[in-house]
């Protein structure tokens, strides 16, 4: 292997490394914010709830918590906390990067009308689009077509370049769960998907980072609830490109790095495409659940218009595309 491929792991690795790292794959994490102070810490289960266990020298997941140093910080546990009295942060503040991936679900490709892809169909958002586990989705004035579509996210954990296939598991800090809320009359102003996938505060992903040995990605269930109506429900198995695949197609063309992102797609269900369509409204409650990974709840607010906003007329979208 050349010197633009996959990083290897250092050889001889202190014994506290890794056993810290069978740890990381044990326990989940999350990045949050607790008396004025930004932290990542370890969840613990307990009878009374869940609680946080700081990790001394971390203040979020992200470029600076490859896996080695997640798995390797020292725990403060004199400072637990429960989950009830911190404000949950989206698992990866500020990602360098974040490609989500479109039609990735049989049944999202069928209901959409389209031949299956070839090639995995990519686009991005931006740090500033994402909320966290149970934050406000914010709904801007300009769009009348807010959709939902509940998906799994890979975090990234080690750096690399044309990884191959193969070697996808070693770049894999671990799972979480995220909404990729869509804009839909935006998406289909032109061919390109940005205007209509990277609003601010739109983009919930969290509550944890789960670790790889905890999640059958393979059997597990995604489901999303609107105001309690259960809208999506299907198995990671039914992916149309796996996470290896995606990994290795992503890296082919940029080096994926330490808390990037990968949102790998939604099922069938979108409001987009239901008869009468689905969309969501100020004071609706969104919940995504991953088997294994965790759930995510939000409530949509509708952001107030500001002088000279316009409102996008509704039904302008284009019924027979979706992503």
């Amino acid at each position: 292997m050349g010197a633009d491929t996959a990083q290897r792991e250092p050889l001889g690795r202190p014994t506290r490394l890794l056993a810290a790292s069978r740890r990381c794959e044990l326990m989940p994490y999350a990045s949050y914010l607790h008396g004025g102070r930004r932290r990542v810490g370890r969840v613990e289960h307990r009878s009374d709830g869940d609680h946080l266990v700081p990790l001394l020298g971390l203040v979020e997941i992200g470029r600076d918590t490859p896996t080695e140093v997640l798995a390797g910080a020292p725990e403060l546990r004199r400072e637990s906390v429960p989950v009830g009295q911190v404000h949950l942060l989206p698992v990866v503040p500020a990602p360098d990067k974040i490609i989500c991936v479109g039609l990735n679900y049989h049944t999202h490709v069928e209901e959409s009308r389209r031949d299956l892809p070839a090639y995995p169909v990519l686009f991005t958002k931006f740090a500033s689009s994402l909320v966290g586990a149970h934050d406000e989705i914010v709904a801007p004035p300009e769009s009348a077509q807010v959709d939902y579509e509940g998906e799994l996210a890979v975090v990234i954990g080690r750096a690399g370049r044309r990884i191959p296939r193969e070697r996808a598991a070693e770049h894999i800090l671990g799972y979480t769960v995220a909404n990729d809320v869509t804009m839909r009359d935006h998406q289909y102003r032109s061919h390109q998907w940005l205007q209509g996938k990277a609003w601010e505060r739109s983009t919930p992903v969290g509550p944890y980072l789960a670790g790889p040995g905890e999640v059958d990605v393979a059997a597990a269930r995604i489901r999303t609830e609107v105001n309690g109506a259960i809208l999506q429900d299907a198995s990671l198995v039914s992916l149309i490109f796996d996470i290896p695949t995606l990994i290795a197609t992503i890296s082919e063309f940029t080096t994926v790095l330490p808390g990037d992102l990968i949102l790998t797609g939604t099922p069938g269900g979108v409001g987009f495409r239901r008869d009468p369509q689905v969309f969501l409204e100020d004071g609706t409650t969104v919940t995504v659940t991953i088997e294994g990974v965790g759930s995510l709840s939000n409530r949509v607010r509708r952001e107030a218009a500001t002088a000279g906003a316009s409102t996008s007329p509704a039904g302008s979208g284009d019924r027979g595309r979706t992503a």
